[in-house]
């Protein structure tokens, strides 16, 4: 384990907007529409009050996304490398010794994930955490130390690119998100929008 615990001081979040959105016909995820707003901003609302800094990572639209106020980072490398590229460049542009990490395009990511994340870390003297609903792995809602830049660099000098591979390579601690699985629906194809919208307008109003 590193030698700072995680907390919510010592975390930057990073929101993962740099992918090409084949199945969505190339279209920039985080900026679609969803529920009056563009995806990248339930992100924000709900990452921003559980860590002390915030960056998105994007490769277009880098104008759009920089008006929300917080530093974009682009990937190192070019030619959409996949989220773990995108993660590498937001560990080398964090100030913070850990980043909270999640995807852009699910509009109502748990708004404890950090805290989990931290517990399980801390308890299961582990590397880094990822959240897990019903056995299945939510990979790139993970909280991790930018302190595995180099080996993640390393990884991906070697030609890799699995998320799940990496993972394999370290410690890993799962926080079980079973309680609310909701939270980790996402869009995929345009048709999810329509799937999702009304029970996220639902458990908005009723708060």
């Amino acid at each position: 384990m590193t030698s700072l615990p995680p907390s919510r001081q010592s975390i930057t979040g990073v929101i993962l907007a740099g992918g090409q959105a084949r199945r969505m016909g190339g279209q920039d995820k985080g900026l679609l529409p969803f529920a009056g707003r563009p995806l990248v901003e339930w992100a924000i609302r709900s990452l921003a009050p559980q860590v002390s800094a915030l960056l998105i990572s994007a490769n277009r639209n880098l104008d759009a996304y920089g008006a929300y106020g917080f530093p974009v980072v682009t990937d190192l490398e070019q030619g959409f490398q996949g989220p773990l590229a995108g993660i590498l460049s937001a560990m080398h542009a964090a100030r913070t010794a850990w980043i909270l990490t999640l995807p852009c395009d699910g509009p109502q990511p748990p708004p404890d994930l950090g805290a989990r994340l931290a517990q399980a870390v801390i308890e299961q003297d582990a590397e880094l955490g990822v959240a897990t609903a019903n056995a299945r792995r939510q990979s790139v809602h993970t909280l991790l130390p930018v302190a595995l830049s180099e080996n993640l660099r390393g990884f991906l000098a070697a030609g890799e690119r699995k998320v799940d591979l990496w993972h394999a390579q370290h410690r890993v601690a799962l926080a079980d998100f079973s309680d609310r699985p909701g939270c980790f629906a996402n869009l995929n194809a345009p048709e999810d929008a329509c799937e999702l919208e009304p029970a996220f307008i639902q458990a908005l109003s009723t708060g």
